[in-house]
């Protein structure tokens, strides 16, 4: 059984893999980990004139599914809360805004390979 640290060295592991590979694609990072009461955002990114929450899920293997298969309608209708409560936090109202997911998988050696889908939520 993972412990409860190793999973969380994992997901910053991929979180970090994750902003990488965004800015490679032209994002600019706005926010990371950003936390209230109800739940975190894991990166709040710009993409032109779009604000994107990208939610990081990262794997070791699938034995318990997809990095995917994590995101269920709790999860979507909490993502979409934190979504409007960081835009009302920071003055953002108004602009255009999407929640995208990456899906990370992290090999024994911790090479990443990152599964991005825009506009999933």
């Amino acid at each position: 059984m993972v412990e409860r640290k190793d999973k969380q060295v994992v997901g910053r592991i991929g979180e970090s893999a994750t902003a990488q590979y965004l800015i490679g694609i032209g994002f600019q990072i706005l926010d990371r980990n950003w936390r209230i009461k109800g739940g975190e955002i894991d990166l709040v990114c710009l993409d032109g004139e779009t604000i994107v929450f990208v939610e990081v899920k990262t794997r070791t293997s699938n034995m318990y599914g997809t990095p995917f298969d994590a995101i269920n309608a709790d999860k979507a209708f909490r993502l979409q809360r934190l979504a409007l409560a960081w835009m009302a936090t920071n003055q953002r109202w108004g602009h255009d805004y999407r929640i995208d997911v990456a899906g990370v998988w992290m090999d024994g050696s911790g090479a990443c390979e990152i599964e991005h889908r825009i506009g999933v939520l």
